[in-house]
């Protein structure tokens, strides 16, 4: 095995492009060369500010590719990476920085630089700060300034970068990712360049990705799976594709046209609900939309079977495809392989759906402190409902009370400086994730749920809240989901809505509001929602069913705090921010 950054130098002669970002609303490319050279000079700057083997630098910024740039320029001096959320707060950020003994700081843009000028004197170890996007107003070195002054430095010591990068122990520290605080202070998860570069060469070879191939990147680098979709690029040699925000992903798809596509659940459940709202405008739609799924669900049978398709079906699909599937295709780019969902639970019947409709989902499993995915599905052995079978160099066993254990290279050396949070993690060198699973005949995980989210109703019966949420998500009106009842006689559901959805509704049904909340509260729309609820219950145990719900005026986002920059549910926040609507519940 080789550190990540040797694996880069390799693609100096490599065809085509390396990344396509946009400038001024126009797609730009550097090629690999190109590509190679601006982390050359980067470093170059930095090693002249004083970076060097161990030093540590963290990098707070959106996904794009001066963050790509900076970072593989601090791995290729030897020194550590320290991704933080743009979101992060004030205070979160303070402790990230003292906390990984940070000495050097990139900021996104002026905003974020207003945020460390709060904090600057909390945080007496930063020594320089730079920033990514130059601002008129703002007083600070700019990655262009460190290009500028790293060409100098490598024009005076020639292969300076490459020589760095060959004194690289695959033993080195190489990055602190920080779990992004559900509960508590967020904790270092120390990974090594074995962690990174046994994870990258498992997970892509696996795949069956090659260097022609590309994908459409939006994840938040500071994510561990971000973080490893741009790693595998460094590492295979595939091209990815920055797009220009979350809110501008539908326009970019159909822009880049990526071969694979890397997502939370969250986006595959917008593009689901999206489909179906369609499908539902009048009836004739509908009509042909159920039985293109009929047909779909036909043939997806028949190929996880691996069993040929009748003629009849196959001439029934191809009709379904272009009636149907073909608009959903065209949605996203048009030469999609395949798609990987990972960092939550993903619903079984979305996985079926896009597989009827010829696009497959391969879901995996991992966390921050196994360097994202232990296992995974793979293009020709996937199972759905599952998240796939241990990848190489990966040992699984299930504990007693369910817990899903693992021992690999892949998983952290170490929380950083807290020696009590690793203790607890690890038993004999088996690493405790925290998810109840099992294993099912042929092999995969199947997960049920988070441990310590696992509801223990009063009556003493325990209660999957993913596993309900997931379900109710699937409703088109419904957008985020906070299921309740630990300890309680019964569950609840605090619940948002899709406002272009319900909105909709109104106007297809006449109904007047001033405002979105005031909406959320019409008996109609309660209705809709109780509607829902009841096609729930219908198909769960009676203790797992929600006996009461009440409908929020506005969605959980990352900036208000429900969030994390992974669309996961922050339960304790929540908990204690609604605590009286919860309460009232249980009234």
């Amino acid at each position: 095995m080789e550190n990540i950054c040797s694996y880069f130098l390799k693609k100096q002669n490599l065809p085509g492009f390396a990344v396509k970002f946009k400038v001024n609303g126009e797609w730009k490319t550097l090629t690999w060369q190109e590509y190679i050279q601006k982390v050359e000079f980067v470093a170059g700057g930095l090693k002249k500010k004083g970076v060097n083997h161990g030093t540590h630098v963290a990098i707070m910024s959106g996904t794009r590719v001066e963050w790509s740039i900076a970072d593989l320029a601090i791995l290729g001096l030897g020194g550590v990476s320290i991704p933080i959320y743009p979101s992060n707060t004030t205070e979160e950020m303070t402790y990230i920085l003292n906390n990984s003994e940070t000495q050097f700081l990139f900021l996104e843009d002026g905003s974020q630089l207003d945020k460390w000028n709060k904090i600057s004197s909390q945080c007496p170890n930063i020594k320089e700060v730079f920033i990514f996007t130059p601002h008129k107003e703002k007083n600070a070195a700019t990655l262009s300034d460190l290009e500028k002054l790293g060409k100098q430095v490598v024009k005076d010591s020639p292969g300076l970068y490459a020589k760095s990068v060959s004194q690289i122990k695959l033993s080195d520290l190489a990055s602190i990712h920080y779990t992004s605080g559900t509960t508590g202070v967020p904790k270092g998860v120390s990974l090594t360049h074995t962690q990174v570069t046994s994870e990258v060469v498992d997970v892509f070879s696996e795949l069956g990705m090659i260097s022609g191939d590309l994908t459409l990147t939006f994840l938040p680098f500071s994510h561990i799976l971000g973080h490893v979709e741009y790693w595998g690029s460094i590492y295979l040699g595939y091209s990815i594709a920055f797009a220009e925000s979350i809110d501008k992903i539908r326009d970019n798809l159909k822009e880049v046209s990526p071969t694979v596509l890397v997502a939370v659940p969250r986006i595959f459940e917008k593009i689901y609900n999206g489909v179906v709202s369609q499908a539902e405008i009048n009836p004739t739609k509908k009509k042909i939309f159920n039985w293109a799924c009929s047909v779909g669900a036909q043939v997806s049978k028949y190929k996880r079977s691996n069993k040929t398709i009748p003629l009849t079906l196959f001439l029934q699909y191809g009709i379904a495809q272009k009636l149907v599937f073909s608009k959903l295709h065209q949605g996203l780019g048009g030469k999609l392989k395949f798609c990987i969902s990972g960092s939550a639970p993903l619903s079984q019947q979305i996985a079926e759906f896009f597989h009827a409709a010829g696009i497959l989902i391969l879901e995996g499993y991992g966390l921050t402190e196994t360097t994202a995915a232990i296992t995974l599905n793979r293009p020709h052995d996937y199972e759905f409902g599952t998240v796939g079978r241990a990848l190489p160099n990966v040992q699984l066993k299930i504990a007693s009370d369910g817990e899903v254990l693992v021992k690999s290279d892949k998983v952290m050396t170490e929380y950083y400086k807290n020696v009590e949070a690793t203790k607890e993690v690890m038993q004999d060198g088996w690493f405790a994730t925290g998810d109840i699973g099992e294993l099912t005949d042929r092999g995969f995980l199947r997960l049920t749920d988070r441990k310590k989210d696992l509801i223990k109703t009063a009556g003493g019966k325990y209660i999957a809240p993913q596993k309900l949420e997931n379900l109710l998500k699937l409703n088109k009106y419904i957008s985020n989901v906070l299921i309740h009842g630990d300890q309680k006689k019964y569950v609840i559901a605090l619940l948002t809505l899709n406002p272009d959805e319900v909105k909709r509704y109104a106007q297809n049904n006449n109904i007047a509001y001033e405002n979105f909340a005031e909406l959320t509260k019409k008996p109609e729309v309660q209705s809709l929602v109780r509607d829902a609820v009841a096609n729930v219950n219908s198909g769960l145990a009676s203790y797992e069913t929600i006996k009461t719900f009440e409908i929020l005026p506005n969605d959980f986002t990352v900036e208000s705090g429900e969030l994390t920059p992974s669309m996961k549910v922050k339960r304790k926040f929540c908990d204690k921010k609604y605590k009286e609507i919860i309460d009232s519940l249980y009234a």
